[in-house]
């Protein structure tokens, strides 16, 4: 049933969001939008109800797996920045570099935390959302190296939950009060699914006022948890050696998020009004000056941080000295190799900047020649994932079947290969066994509306590389082609 509920939906909210980047009036995307939207929150019902009701069946399995967490963090800060942005908050993350690797179910963690983000960005209307990742120690009752005790933490800047509804927002159908329903929606199933999560996981969540939040106010959620440590895993590097950088901006959660990124990096958190080798400038701190000139720090080089939207202005910030630039919310990877590249480099306004590798958030084509078999029954569907596959440069064929994906591999190499996993004749896994059984290595990435343990792990059995849980997000659609058709994940000619 799960199945046949959200395909319909998928596909709505699919062609929508297609809809609303083509040329447009005003008034006609105001009307996209709005459906969109409308979409989006029953699919979210429908999840919340779906959800729940396999939790009080008690059908829930959880697939225990090493777990990178930084990776989940940021993508699900990531998936909630575009929503964030719209609204005019910052969405930020960190993990703390003492964060192991754990082994949990990604699927059920990436829930839990997505359901406590994605409520802090709806209740929130100004100010922003962080998502933090800590690790307890053992005098503050954590677990040893070998069974972790974790923090999720989630602060907003919203009107906070009064002491008196705590309890009931984790209870079946329930709200702050009736008003709260009113103004945004939902069943009230969100936090009673997080809260069933968390126990099943052997944790627990809970709500409180943000911390020296003061006159801003704002609620923590904070879900907590003992994990087993996932084995052979390499520490985190340090790159950055203790390397001082000072961040500038006028968001506290910015600031922080940053920060807390480049001590995990092994760097120096610089105080912000002090002259470090390299400076994070935040572009909200040019509001009201009218010029990037008035934000430059006097020395030092410095690295400008915009949203995926103002990419226009990396031009401006490069002709006045700024060396770089990076996309919030941060990635720590890409902070480091702008950080490293930008100490390293000479020069003050009019030098040629460094040719730092772009970050994929603002290029419009990354995947340009990538040939891609596309496997999927659904018209809608297959019209969807083909036109945003195109979209990023790639070459698609689309077949329906299992059998067809099957006959399309024997005669012609592709690069990457999406599978629907239900589809007549022959399904995916059973199509993917068929593939691996002839010795074809080629990457395939399942495609499904379900966001199920057990779907996940019929892929993986089946020889699948990946999953993908529709509908299918552009971020997560570039994420899939960029690990898997890179360097040694290119597909090998099919056997035969």
């Amino acid at each position: 049933m799960s199945h046949e509920m959200r395909t319909p939906l998928n596909g709505v909210i699919g062609m929508l969001g297609l809809l609303t980047r083509t040329r447009l009036d005003g008034a006609q995307r105001a009307y996209a939008e709005a459906a969109k939207d409308s979409a989006e929150h029953l699919l979210g019902l429908v999840n919340d109800l779906l959800d729940y009701s396999r939790l009080e069946a008690g059908k829930l399995d959880f697939d225990l797996a090493p777990v990178d967490l930084e990776g989940l963090v940021r993508g699900v800060a990531e998936l909630l920045s575009p929503r964030a942005h719209d609204k005019g908050l910052e969405i930020v993350w960190s993990v703390s570099a003492d964060t192991p690797e754990i082994l949990a179910d990604e699927g059920r963690l990436r829930q839990v935390l997505f359901n406590l983000a994605g409520n802090a960005v709806k209740f929130t209307d100004r100010g922003g959302v962080r998502i933090a990742v800590e690790r307890l120690s053992i005098r503050d009752g954590g677990g040893p190296d070998d069974r972790p005790t974790l923090a999720i933490i989630v602060d907003d800047t919203g009107p906070g939950v009064p002491v008196e509804a705590r309890a009931r927002i984790f209870e079946e159908f329930g709200h702050v009060d009736a008003s709260d329903a009113t103004r945004h929606g939902g069943a009230g199933l969100g936090l009673a699914v997080v809260q069933k999560l968390a126990r099943a996981m052997g944790g627990s969540v809970t709500v409180e006022d943000r911390p020296d939040a003061g006159a801003a106010g704002g609620s923590r959620f904070r879900f907590e948890a003992t994990f087993d440590a996932a084995p052979d895993v390499e520490p985190r590097g340090r790159p950055l050696d203790g390397l001082p950088v000072a961040v500038r901006s006028p968001d506290a959660f910015v600031r922080a998020a940053a920060e807390a990124q480049v001590v995990a990096s092994g760097g120096t958190a610089w105080p912000a009004g002090d002259l470090a080798p390299v400076t994070l400038v935040d572009h909200a701190e040019t509001v009201g000056t009218g010029l990037p000139l008035a934000i430059m720090p006097d020395g030092g080089h410095s690295i400008i941080l915009l949203k995926p939207s103002e990419r226009d202005l990396i031009a401006r910030y490069r002709a006045v000295g700024f060396m770089g630039y990076l996309i919030k919310p941060l990635r720590r990877a890409s902070l480091v190799e702008r950080v490293l590249a930008v100490s390293q480099a000479e020069g003050g306004p009019g030098v040629p900047r460094l040719a730092a590798p772009e970050d994929d958030r603002v290029q419009p084509v990354r995947f340009a020649g990538t040939r891609v078999l596309l496997a999927e029954d659904n018209p809608v569907g297959a019209l969807l994932v083909k036109t945003l596959l195109r979209r990023e440069g790639c070459v698609v064929e689309t077949v329906a079947t299992g059998d067809e994906a099957v006959a399309a591999m024997k005669r012609a190499r592709y690069d990457l290969v999406f599978m629907d996993m239900r589809m007549p004749v022959m399904d995916g896994p059973a199509a993917t066994r068929v593939i691996r059984a002839s010795g074809d290595r080629t990457p395939i990435v399942a495609l499904t509306a379900n966001a199920f343990a057990e779907d996940r792990r019929a892929c993986l059995e089946a020889g699948m590389n990946d999953h993908l849980v529709k509908p299918l997000e552009l971020e997560a659609l570039r994420s899939a082609l960029g690990r898997w058709t890179a360097g040694d994940f290119r597909a090998k000619v099919a056997a035969g």
